[in-house]
C-alpha cells in the first residue's frame, strides 16, 4: 500500500477535482466562473481542472450560456455515461432491475417473473434481468437487494431458506456473482436498502440516528447509527422478525424458522386474524387494516370494535419497537411496508403514542415518504455512492 500524500500538488489537484465534480453533480450544469466561485478556486485553476476532468471523461461541455451581462460562457456538466450502476430487487418469484447512469438518471428497467420451469442457474437469472433492463454500456457495479443477509464470517446468505431464495445459499456467494456477472457486486438486505433510500430521499433525511421498521407479511428493520448503516458482526442487525417477544412462542418452541417471535405477534397473518376477532372481515391483512381505518371513523359499535383492534395492532408494533429503541435510542422510527401504508396516519399516531408510553426516550414516528420500489432506490443509492467515491477520489488520486 502506498503511503498517504500530505499536501503535495498532486493530492491538492485530486481534492480540487473531487470537490468540483461534487459541485457539478449537485448544482450543475455550471460555467467555469460558477465552478470557481462555488469551490473557491481561481479562474486559472478552474480552467486547468476542467481540462483534466474532460480528458478523464468525467466532465463534458454542455453548450454556451448567453443572454446575460458579460461575455458568453461555456457550460460544463457531469458526463452521465462515465459509469453505469445496476440495482436488483430479488424475491422468490421475481427479479426487478433498474439501470442508472452516474448522475442517477434511470436509463432502463425491467421485471422478470420467475416460474418453477424457468428458474435456471442463479447467475443466468440475474444476467437475464439486467440484460432485459438494457444497460447502455458496461456496468461498474451491481447492488442486489434480497430478503436475507450475507454473513461476513462465512460468506453464506443467512436469514433466508432455499424456499425463500432458491439457489442463493452457496459457498463463496459474492465471488461467484462477481465472476459470473463480470463486475463488482454487493448483496445487501432489502430492508437495509429501504433505510438508505429513506435517508437519502425520504422521511429520514434530517436524522443521523433512526430505526426503520418494515411491517408486511413478515417484519424486518434497519438501523442507521451516526449516519451509517449498522449491519452487525454477522450481518444480521435488524433481523427482528424472530425477535423473542412476550406472549408468543420462541425459537426454542417452534424451531429456527417456525412461527414465533415478533412477526408471529404482528406480522401480516397475525394482524389479519386479530382484526377478524374485532369484526373486520377482509381477504388479506392490508385490506383488513384499511377497512378498520374506514370503520373507525364511525360512531356505532362496529367503529368502536375497529378502533380497539387498531389500538391492539399499534400496541403490538410498539412492544417490539420499544425493545429496539431501548437499546439503540434513535431519534426517529420510520414505518414502511404494507401494514403502515394501509394504516396511514391513524395507525402511525397510535404507534407513536404507545411507544412513548413504553420507553423513556420519545422518538418521532414517521411514515415512509418514498414512492415506487424503495429497495431499488436504496440499491441505486448505495451503488452510486460507491462508484462516485471511486471516480471522484480514488481514480483521480491514482491518476495524479
Amino acid at each position: 500500500m502506498k503511503p498517504p500524500l500530505h499536501g503535495t500538488p498532486s493530492l491538492m489537484r485530486a481534492i480540487n477535482e473531487g470537490r468540483a465534480l461534487r459541485v457539478l453533480l449537485e448544482r450543475g450544469p455550471l460555467t467555469r466562473p460558477e465552478i470557481g466561485e462555488l469551490t473557491g478556486l481561481s479562474k486559472p485553476t478552474a480552467f486547468q481542472l476542467l481540462a483534466r476532468l474532460q480528458e478523464a471523461g468525467l466532465v463534458v461541455a454542455d453548450g454556451i450560456r448567453a443572454g446575460q451581462p458579460g461575455p458568453t460562457a461555456e457550460i460544463y456538466r457531469i458526463n452521465p455515461d462515465a459509469a453505469y450502476v445496476a440495482a436488483l430487487d430479488v424475491t422468490h418469484d421475481r427479479i426487478s432491475a433498474q439501470i442508472a447512469d452516474l448522475t442517477g438518471t434511470i436509463r432502463g428497467e425491467h421485471t422478470v417473473t420467475l416460474t418453477e420451469g424457468v428458474r435456471g442457474p442463479l447467475v443466468d437469472r440475474l444476467r437475464a434481468a439486467i440484460d432485459a433492463a438494457g444497460p447502455p454500456g458496461p456496468l461498474r457495479r451491481i447492488v442486489i437487494g434480497v430478503q436475507g443477509a450475507v454473513d461476513p464470517t462465512t460468506g453464506l446468505l443467512s436469514y433466508a431458506t432455499d424456499e425463500d431464495l432458491p439457489g442463493w445459499r452457496i459457498p463463496d456467494l459474492l465471488p461467484t456473482l462477481r465472476e459470473g456477472l463480470g463486475t463488482e457486486v454487493d448483496v445487501e438486505n432489502d430492508v437495509n436498502l429501504v433505510a438508505l433510500a429513506e435517508q437519502a430521499h425520504g422521511a429520514a433525511t434530517d436524522f443521523s440516528d433512526f430505526v426503520l421498521l418494515w411491517a408486511d407479511e413478515g417484519l424486518g428493520s434497519a438501523l442507521v447509527i451516526g449516519g451509517r448503516l449498522h449491519r452487525g458482526f454477522f450481518g444480521g442487525a435488524g433481523e427482528v422478525g424472530y425477535m423473542p417477544t412476550p406472549g408468543v412462542a420462541t425459537a426454542r418452541d417452534g424451531g429456527r424458522f417456525g412461527h414465533h417471535g415478533y412477526q408471529a405477534l404482528v406480522g401480516g397473518p397475525a394482524v389479519h386474524d386479530l382484526l377478524r376477532t374485532y369484526g373486520v372481515e377482509a381477504p388479506d391483512f392490508r385490506r383488513a387494516v384499511s377497512a378498520a381505518v374506514t370503520l373507525s371513523a364511525g360512531t356505532d359499535r362496529a367503529a368502536e370494535e375497529a378502533r380497539a383492534g387498531l389500538r391492539l395492532v399499534a400496541s403490538r408494533l410498539a412492544v417490539g419497537l420499544a425493545a429496539i429503541a431501548s437499546v439503540v435510542d434513535p431519534g426517529l422510527v420510520v414505518l414502511t411496508g404494507g401494514l403502515p401504508a394501509a394504516g396511514g396516519e391513524l395507525l402511525r399516531d397510535l404507534v407513536e403514542r404507545e411507544l412513548h408510553a413504553l420507553t423513556h426516550s420519545r422518538p418521532q414516528v414517521r411514515l415512509s415518504a418514498l414512492e415506487g420500489n424503495p429497495v431499488l432506490a436504496g440499491a441505486l443509492e448505495l451503488g452510486l455512492t460507491v462508484v462516485r467515491e471511486e471516480l471522484f477520489e480514488g481514480v483521480l488520486v491514482s491518476r495524479s
